[in-house]
């Protein structure tokens, strides 16, 4: 392990890409476990293929500096950059993406195509996880999402985005939110009067197809179980996508982070 020579994008909680001597599983475990830098919540990452370059990284400086440490330990974590990192990384790039909790416990997702049209919901709420952090009620489906928010002339969003979509059903919302305005929050921190309120003005105005719920997204306290289809990494003309694996396959193949869900 000591001549291994990592790369990972850490999406969440902050922004950095890091070298690492460290395989993906014992990386996540260091830095949710085994690092005074974080103690609770999620952590966030996708693998980078070792060979990526780009004159933003000084990539060969850190791998010079993957030195084990005097007791034989890998060196754990590199930082190469924490500004600015996702908008300077090649989707090709990307591998494996990792969603863990805060004991280590891990899933991981592979890329794979997007079809929008397997989404019929009038609306949907999105989660901003990377650069920017909002949550977003939409129209558009991932894809197309993806095009609105890394538009240049969007003032609200960024170069490329991360960002992922929750369950979430229009007209069951609307019908029970009429029989009980005291309904259950659909939204963390959101309440669901403005949510129904956010609907109707979409609705009444004509070309809009985006409006803002909340300027910060809590994604440490949304559940994987309260997640729909995946998450997507986003730019102009370009897009990867990382779907969901089902909870039955998660807990076959993840049982440790499914009881924690």
């Amino acid at each position: 392990m000591s001549d291994e020579k990592h790369l990972y994008l850490v999406l969440h909680p902050n922004h950095s890409l890091i070298a690492s001597q460290y395989d993906p599983e014992h990386f996540l475990r260091h830095y949710v476990q085994g690092s005074t830098r974080y103690f609770e919540g999620r952590l966030m990452f996708v693998e980078i293929d070792p060979a990526f370059r780009n004159p933003y990284f000084d990539i060969d400086q850190a791998y010079a500096e993957l030195i084990p440490h005097e007791d034989g330990r890998p060196k754990a974590t590199k930082f190469i950059k924490s500004y600015r990192a996702l908008e300077h990384i090649d989707f090709s790039a990307l591998g494996k993406l990792y969603l863990c909790n805060s004991v280590g416990d891990y899933v991981a997702l592979e890329s794979a195509p997007y079809d929008g049209s397997r989404d019929p919901e009038e609306f949907r709420i999105v989660l901003e996880v990377n650069p920017v952090k909002f949550i977003v009620l939409t129209k558009y489906n991932l894809q197309e999402f993806g095009r609105f928010i890394t538009d240049p002339h969007n003032t609200k969003g960024a170069p490329k985005m991360f960002f992922s979509e929750l369950e979430f059903s229009t007209e069951e919302f609307l019908k029970e939110f009429e029989e009980n305005p005291l309904i259950r929050c659909y939204v963390p921190g959101i309440h669901p009067a403005r949510l129904s309120k956010a609907i109707s003005e979409i609705r009444s105005t004509p070309g809009k197809f985006v409006k803002g719920l909340s300027l910060d997204c809590p994604i440490d306290k949304i559940s994987y179980k309260l997640l729909r289809d995946g998450f997507m990494f986003a730019e102009q003309g370009n897009y990867k996508f990382y779907p969901l694996l089902g909870l039955e396959e998660v807990e076959r193949k993840y049982y440790k982070y499914w009881k924690s869900m």
